[in-house]
This record gives structure tokens, sequence and C-alpha cells, in this order.
């Protein structure tokens, strides 16, 4: 019998990210019998690993590489998994010599997709591309999907919740790394007028000024402006109580997709045929299609480069959401 193998998994950011890393986590510690597996991400991403039972150690990349590095080597790993393959973590698996695999992040036909259109892009999921990553180590997809671990202190109780969205409600996550990845406020406004149900806004402190002026325009009876309010693991509880999801192309997206919600996803200046669509759960995507300039970038910018937006600003919200429309019949 093979001697257990020590593992250590890369992935230092972003949200969404982390978590399109778990199904890789979890079929390694249960495919390699023995295996112990350790991940290591930015400390502002603690809270996504903190509970995730296929973890046996995490580590933290805070102020030091150095010192980060000089606590790995202690560990003296089998294998290092590398799922972000930048400048940091080609430094890592320098200084532990450890056998590395690493991902493919294709950035040459991103560019060819981004800068002339040319979509030379797989079409395959980007966590179909991380698990590629260690099938040299026999480990297999397991069909699974996403894993995302709540811990029971951040369940939301019902009561914490206005009396409008204590039974029924559609969770909206308004937010966006970039202003080019969300919709503008007046869309967003049209949006909610458009799905006519109770919804929870879900972002962080700086979606908080957005969300009331949407409160202020469909008004509390409908809306409930949850942003900034709750930690990510109460905001993952809040997706999970939901009827559906709402969602640019974001990290709550991702962690929808790990609770199994149906989503409606929003795209923006990105493309789904980046790679970076719901994975394994039901979903609707909702985007401009046609335009020439699109994808102009694959992470986003503060503003359209050419002023007119028209891949927010133009999407149509025909639409319908059918899950409601089943509720109503109900009524």
């Amino acid at each position: 019998m093979a001697p257990p193998v020590k593992i250590l998994v890369l992935r230092f950011s972003s949200i969404g990210d982390i978590v399109l890393t778990t199904p890789v986590v979890r079929c390694l510690k249960q495919q390699l019998p023995g295996a112990e597996v350790h991940f290591c991400t930015k400390r502002a991403y603690q809270s996504i690993v903190d509970h995730n039972p296929y973890i046996d150690k995490r580590y933290f990349l805070e102020d030091s590489l150095s010192d980060l590095i000089r606590e790995l080597r202690a560990e003296r790993y089998d294998y290092v998994i590398d799922l972000h393959n930048n400048l940091r973590t080609r430094l890592i698996k320098l200084g532990l010599g450890a056998k590395s695999y690493s991902f493919d992040k294709l950035n040459l036909r991103k560019w060819f997709y981004v800068r002339w259109k040319v979509n030379a892009m797989p079409n395959v999921h980007i966590v179909d591309r991380y698990m590629a990553t260690v099938q040299a180590l026999g480990v297999q997809n397991d069909g699974r999907g996403l894993d995302f671990f709540i811990p029971y202190k951040d369940q939301v109780e019902t009561e914490w919740l206005p009396d409008t969205h204590r039974h029924d409600y559609v969770a909206y996550a308004i937010g966006g790394q970039h202003a080019t990845k969300k919709l503008p406020l007046l869309r967003m406004i049209e949006l909610c007028w458009k799905i006519d149900h109770p919804i929870i806004l879900l972002g962080g402190k700086e979606d908080r000024e957005v969300g009331d002026e949407i409160v202020r325009a469909v008004g509390p009876r409908m809306i409930y402006n949850a942003c900034g309010q709750y930690n990510l693991n109460q905001s993952a509880s809040l997706l999970q109580g939901a009827r559906v999801v709402f969602s640019h192309d974001t990290g709550l997206m991702h962690i929808a997709a790990a609770l199994k919600k149906k989503v409606y996803s929003i795209w923006g200046n990105t493309t789904p045929q980046l790679g970076m669509y719901p994975y394994k759960t039901p979903y609707v995507v909702i985007e401009k299609t046609g335009l020439e300039c699109r994808p102009c970038s694959k992470i986003g910018f503060d503003q359209c480069p050419l002023k007119h937006f028209k891949c927010m600003n133009e999407l149509q919200f025909d639409f319908e959401v059918k899950e409601l429309r089943k509720k109503k019949n109900l009524e």
C-alpha cells in the first residue's frame, strides 16, 4: 500500500475563484487514500476555507511571502497543486522544491478573445480545467459540483429579517469587483420592478448606498437592503433561503451555485465563454449578445472604455421567472 501523501493547494484570490477550486480539494481528499490536504490563500478569504471538512490545514498569505514559504517548507509536501499560477505561486513552488502541477490559465487565448474577439476558448468550464490539473494523480471529477460550508453561528434566522421577507424572497447580489460587471443603478431598479417579488439585496459595505437608492425607488415592502449588514457566510445563508438568485458575474454567483440555487446570471463586459458561468446548478444567462466590443476585458473596468456601456444599458429583461409564477398561481 502506498504511503499517504501531503498536498498543498494554492489559490490566493478571489471569492468566486476559491469557491471554484472546492471540487479539486474534495476529490483529492476523497480519492487519494489517507491524503492530507492543505490550502493556502490570502487571509482576507479565510472564512471561505475555515469550515471546509476536506481541508486538513490552512495557511494564509499576509505581509511576507518569505515567511509563508518558510512555514510551508516545514511541512515537506509531496505535491503542490497551483490553481493560481502567478509570480507568487511560482516563487512558492521554487522555494518548496516539491513536485507540482499548475493550472493552465490560457492567457494567450484569453488575450485573443478580448483583444481581437477571436474565441479560441475551449467549451469547458474552469472547474473542469482545474480538475485537469490533478488528473496525473489519478483524481477524477466526481460530478458533485461546488462546496460552500456555512457554520451554524452564521445561519441567518428568519426573525432577523423584516416581516415582508421572512417567508419568501428572491436574492439579488448587486455587487461586483468592477463597475462594468454591474448593472447601472437605474437598470437595477428596473430589474427589481421586473422581478416583482420581495427581494433581499446582497453585497458589501461599498454597495450599501446603491442598495438604499433601490429601496427608495421600489419601496421597503419589496426591497430589503442587506448590503454590508452581514458577513460572507451570513450572506450565503441568505442565498440558501432564497427562492431564486439574481447575480452579476461575481463571487456570490458561485456561492449560490455551490448551494444548488437556480441562478439568473447577469453579464456585462465579460462573457460566459470565458468559462466561469454557474457550475452544476440550473441557471439562466442574461446578456446582450451581438456586440462587437464584448468582451472588452477578462476582468472589468471602472467604466466602459467606449463610454456607451451598451452591454448593460441595452440588456433586455425579456425573461420570465417561472419559479415566481408558480408561487403566484398557488396564491
